[in-house]
């Protein structure tokens, strides 16, 4: 089967952080009571009408320019009509055929492969409520029905589904980095249709395509996808044709299967929303957002590495997310080396953070605690050990390292004399393993230094211990 490629396109839709809904006033919170959120706009009450919400236009121009997008100064909404339990009005208000934004493209590198992906349009609409189905009924939460939602739809570029996922991780930090999603995909913010077909190696025409629904997960596209490619291969392997339908991936089982046959864009009835007028946006308004907007992680991550003289990885990881980028800088701002402090972050701060399940930004420890920590190793006030022991305790309280090396009395043992007891002690009680390492054997000075750095409670100076550990064995 490897005569085949595939070929897809994602639509990705992102629910914009804005406080009130697209249309009405009500709340954009996430988590409240069933049915709390509504009003006679966003469940569709016949002679209601709505009101665009500037901001979500904001944040959509917004998104449309970061994505190398031309924003039309001419748009227009229509309505989508269909029936589903979730949408009482009986159609979605969103654009057609005039979106707010379009012909961008993201380039994303995966697989050894660098490719640009591009963007066909990004437009704004309403999301529908939510059904939740039960064993013996279903019920329906409209407080997600007309939350702001931007709809992000890709040309046929990505070829893998491993691309795939690189470019919904690619597109989530750039989204978290303007402010306008906050990509969280369990909760729905983020969610990810793709359209996928396959066709033979080395032909341009495109195969018929499936489009595979409730993807909430990156390991969830990967998946998903690499079991339908290998599904038409099979279908077409074996002589069959591939229809064009609507299919669901099922995690639990590993499996797409199969929903609905593929509504083309007549079903949906598409004619221009009476209760909206056009959209216009000015070429001010434009270059006013274009003027907020932050510095994006390609261009973060090649910076890190030309000013701060970070490797390549450092600079990935450390740009992933905007929160920890402004984490870093500060602590360099503050006067950490910035490999140090690269070192650091990526280590135990990472590990702390993810046993806790935290965000950088809700944890106690701050760049001038890892910074005041840093000083106390320069000045040999405390062993690198030792420093593990406090970032950790300072990570739980919030406290001040030199307060915490002070109180449980962790100064490091710089004494000469007092070291070189401890490195005669060691000796003494391992004659054999001395003998050995005066054979040849020179890995067990390891042994050694750990014995001393035990006997001492990790309070020796390092440095100390290895030279007079290799002056007294030689």
């Amino acid at each position: 089967m490897s005569g085949y490629e595939a070929v897809i396109g994602l639509e990705i839709h992102a629910q914009l952080l804005t406080e009130s809904k697209i249309f009405c006033g009500c709340s954009t919170r996430f988590g409240a009571e069933p049915n709390t959120q509504t009003c006679p706009v966003c469940i569709g009450m016949p002679g209601v009408l709505p009101v665009l919400n500037r901001r979500a236009v904001e944040f959509t121009i917004r998104t449309g320019l970061a994505l190398n997008c031309t924003i039309a100064s001419y748009s227009r909404f229509a309505r989508k009509n269909y029936f589903y339990p979730d949408l009482p009005k009986g159609y979605q208000i969103s654009q057609y055929e005039l979106p707010l934004c379009r012909d961008g493209h993201l380039e994303i590198h995966a697989g050894g492969v660098r490719r640009r992906v591009g963007i066909t349009r990004i437009h704004l609409e309403e999301d529908a409520g939510k059904n939740i189905h039960q064993k013996d009924s279903s019920l329906v939460d409209l407080n997600r029905a007309g939350v702001p939602l931007m709809e992000i739809v890709t040309e046929p570029d990505i070829r893998t589904p491993t691309e795939a996922a690189a470019f919904m991780k690619k597109l989530r930090n750039i989204l978290r980095y303007l402010d306008v999603c906050d990509g969280n995909m369990e909760q729905g913010s983020l969610r990810c249709d793709a359209n996928v077909s396959v066709r033979p190696a080395g032909s341009t025409g495109l195969g018929t395509k499936t489009e595979v629904k409730n993807i909430n997960s990156f390991r969830f596209v990967e998946k998903a996808l690499a079991y339908e490619i290998r599904r038409q291969m099979r279908v077409l392997e074996e002589g069959g044709r591939v229809v064009q339908e609507t299919r669901l991936w099922d995690p639990a089982a590993g499996v797409t299967v199969s929903m609905r046959t593929k509504e083309e864009a007549q079903d949906y009835r598409y004619f221009p929303e009476p209760d909206l007028v056009p959209l216009e946006v000015g070429e001010e308004w434009i270059e006013e957002i274009r003027s907020t907007l932050v510095e994006l992680p390609d261009k973060k991550r090649e910076r890190f590495m030309s000013e701060y003289g970070l490797p390549e990885y450092d600079a990935e990881v450390l740009t992933e997310e905007r929160a920890v980028a402004d984490w870093f800088e500060e602590a360099v701002r503050l006067g950490g080396s910035p490999k140090a402090v690269s070192n650091w972050m990526m280590t135990e701060l990472s590990r702390l953070l993810n046993e806790t399940g935290r965000e950088i930004a809700d944890a106690p420890i701050t760049p001038a605690h890892l910074v005041s920590l840093l000083k106390l190793i320069e000045e040999g006030t405390i062993s690198g050990t030792i420093a593990k022991t406090v970032f950790e305790e300072v990570f739980r309280s919030g406290r001040e390292p030199e307060v915490i090396v002070r109180e449980k009395g962790l100064v490091q043992i710089t004494d000469t004399g007092e070291i070189e007891r401890l490195v005669d002690d060691v000796l003494s009680a391992n004659p054999a393993e001395v003998e050995r390492y005066r054979k040849g054997e020179a890995k067990l000075l390891g042994f050694f230094v750990g014995q001393v750095m035990k006997a001492s409670k990790g309070k020796a100076n390092p440095k100390l211990v290895n030279e007079l550990l290799r002056r007294k064995l030689s």
